[in-house]
C-alpha cells in the first residue's frame, strides 16, 4: 500500500535542488523526492549484530596503532591550532 504526503513550507532553495537533480535524473518532482527520502532515511535499520560485525571488520582493516603520550599530546595540540 502507499501513502501520500504534502509538504508545506519548502524552501525556494531546497525545492530548486529537488527540481535540479529530477530533470537530471530524469525522474519527476515526486519520484525525485521519493529516492532522496530512500536514501536519507534507507530502507531499513541494521541490526545490533550487522552493526558489530562492521565494526570490527573496520577496526580490523585499521591495523594496529600505539602512539606514546609524548604523541597523542602532540596530535591535541596541533588540532587546536
Amino acid at each position: 500500500m502507499t501513502k501520500s504526503i504534502t509538504l508545506k513550507n519548502l524552501p525556494d532553495a531546497l525545492h530548486a535542488r529537488l527540481a535540479a537533480a529530477a530533470r537530471r535524473n530524469r525522474r519527476s518532482l515526486n519520484n525525485e523526492a521519493i529516492v532522496c527520502l530512500e536514501t536519507g532515511l534507507g530502507t531499513a535499520n541494521p541490526s545490533v549484530e550487522v552493526q558489530l560485525t562492521r565494526i570490527r571488520a573496520l577496526r580490523e582493516s585499521l591495523g594496529p596503532h600505539s602512539f606514546d603520550p609524548d604523541q597523542i599530546d602532540e596530535f591535541k595540540r596541533l588540532d587546536r591550532l
